[in-house]
C-alpha cells in the first residue's frame, strides 16, 4: 500500500483523473520528446467521453504546445482493457512519422501508470492493508491509526500534512469569498457564498449545517472554477474531507496538529481503498469518489471527537456502506452536476455516521474491508454508461 500523499494531492481542477493525470503523463512523455515536431494524444473511454468537460485537453496543451503542435484525437467508445481512462502519446517528426510512443492510465486521484511499467516495491510502504488488522495493530500497541500512520510515512509527513491543511482551509476560504457564474455550459452560479450568509441567521444545529454546506461547496465550486485544492481522494471529492475539519476546528477549536492526525487517519482510509479497490469514478463509479470521501471524513471526524479504533471503523465502514453503488454521472462531463451538492450530502452523511458510531461501542456485522470488496465488484458491474461517460444517468437530462 502506498503512501498517504498519493491520497492528498495539490493541485488544480477540475478532475484529477481527466485533468490532473493527464497533464502529469504529458508532463512525462514531453521529457524524453524535446524535439519533436508535433505530438498526436488519442483519448480513450472515459477520457475521451468527457475530456471536453474535465478540460483533458486543455491540460494536455498546455504542456505539450508550448514545444510542437498537438492534435488530439477522442475515441470515447474505445475502452484499453487496463483502465477506462486511458491516453497514447505519439512524437511525430516533420514528415508526420511516428518515431516513438506510449500509452498512459489516469488511474484515479491524479495517478498515473505507464503501460508495461509496474510500480516498484519500494512506493509500498504499509505492511498492513486492511482496516481490519491495523485494527488489531492498535489493540495490541495501544496506539491510534494516525500513528500508524506516522510510524510508516517518511519524516516529513507531518509537515506535508499540514501543507496540505493550509491548502484545503485556503480553498474553503476561497470558494467563501468567490461568486459569480461557474464555467462551463450549465451557466451554474456559486452558492457557497450564500449559504455562509444564511447560516449565520440560524441557531445551533441549522446553522451548523448550514455553515458544513457552505464549506463543502465553496471547495467545490473552487475546484469547478480550476482553482487551487487538495485531492481527497480526488478533484470530484475534494469538499468533503475539508468541510468536515474546517467545521469541527471552528466548532470544538482543535489545534492545527489534532487535525493533522485526524488527516493522517482520513488518508490511511483513503490509502486502503486505493489499494484494495479503486477510487476512480471511471472504474467503479462516484461510489469509489464521494463515497470514499465520506469514509475517510467519517474516520477523521470520529478521531477528533475522541473514537476508539472500533468506532473509527465503524464510522468509515457506515459513511461507504452508504454510497454503495453510486453512479458517476456529471451533465456536459463538467464536475458540477450532481457533483457539487454531493460534496455537501456526504459531508452531513460523515458528521450523522460519526454520531451514529458514538452510540455504540463499535461493535457491528459488517467490516470496513468488507464494504470496500463489495464497492468494487458493484462497480465493476455498473454499465459503462454510468461511469464518467455522460451517456447515462443524470448526465441525459
Amino acid at each position: 500500500m502506498k503512501s498517504i500523499k498519493d491520497i492528498f494531492v495539490i493541485g488544480k481542477g477540475p478532475s484529477s483523473s481527466h485533468t490532473m493525470g493527464p497533464k502529469k503523463a504529458s508532463t512525462a512523455f514531453l521529457e524524453a520528446h524535446t524535439s519533436a515536431a508535433a505530438f498526436r494524444v488519442t483519448l480513450y473511454g472515459s477520457l475521451a467521453a468527457t475530456g471536453k468537460g474535465h478540460l483533458t485537453n486543455v491540460a494536455i496543451e498546455e504542456v505539450l504546445s508550448p514545444v510542437a503542435p498537438v492534435e488530439i484525437v477522442w475515441r470515447p467508445q474505445e475502452f484499453l482493457p487496463f483502465h477506462p481512462n486511458a491516453l497514447k502519446f505519439e512524437a511525430l517528426d516533420s514528415e508526420g512519422t511516428t518515431t516513438d510512443s506510449a500509452i498512459y492510465y489516469s488511474t484515479g486521484g491524479g495517478t498515473i501508470v505507464r503501460e508495461g511499467e509496474e510500480s516498484s516495491a519500494d512506493e509500498h510502504i504499509y505492511p498492513l492493508t486492511t482496516l481490519t488488522d491495523i485494527m488489531e495493530w492498535c489493540g495490541k500497541t495501544g496506539r491510534s491509526y494516525w500513528e500508524y500512520v506516522f510510524e510508516n510515512e517518511s519524516k516529513d509527513i507531518k509537515d506535508y500534512l499540514m501543507n496540505v491543511w493550509g491548502n484545503m482551509r485556503g480553498a474553503v476560504q476561497n470558494g467563501l469569498s468567490n461568486e459569480g457564474v461557474l464555467p462551463g455550459a450549465l451557466n451554474l452560479r456559486r452558492k457557497a457564498a450564500s449559504y455562509y450568509v444564511r447560516s449565520r441567521g440560524y441557531k445551533d444545529s441549522l446553522r451548523t449545517q448550514g455553515l458544513l454546506f457552505a464549506y463543502a461547496l465553496a471547495v467545490s465550486e473552487e475546484n469547478a472554477a480550476g482553482g487551487t485544492i487538495v485531492t481527497a481522494p480526488t478533484c470530484g471529492s475534494c469538499g468533503v474531507v475539508p468541510a468536515v475539519l474546517y467545521l469541527l476546528q471552528e466548532e470544538y477549536e482543535f489545534s492545527d496538529i489534532q487535525i493533522v492526525r485526524a488527516l493522517a487517519t482520513a488518508g490511511l482510509v483513503g490509502a486502503i481503498v486505493k489499494a484494495n479497490a479503486s477510487v476512480s469514478g471511471a472504474e467503479v463509479g462516484c461510489q469509489g469518489e464521494v463515497g470514499v470521501a465520506c469514509a475517510m471524513a467519517a474516520a477523521a471526524a470520529s478521531q477528533l471527537m475522541g473514537g476508539s479504533p472500533a468506532q473509527i471503523e465503524y464510522a468509515a465502514e457506515m459513511a461507504l456502506e452508504h454510497h454503495l453503488g453510486m453512479t458517476c454521472d456529471p451533465m456536459c462531463g463538467l464536475v458540477q452536476i450532481p457533483c457539487i451538492e454531493r460534496n455537501a450530502m456526504a459531508a452531513a452523511r460523515a458528521i450523522d455516521a460519526q454520531i451514529y458510531a458514538f452510540y455504540t461501542d463499535g461493535k457491528h456485522r459488517v467490516s470496513f474491508d468488507s464494504v470496500v470488496k463489495v464497492m468494487k465488484k458493484t462497480g465493476h458491474d455498473l454499465p459503462s454508461l454510468y461511469k464518467e461517460t455522460s451517456e447515462g444517468g443524470l448526465a441525459t437530462l
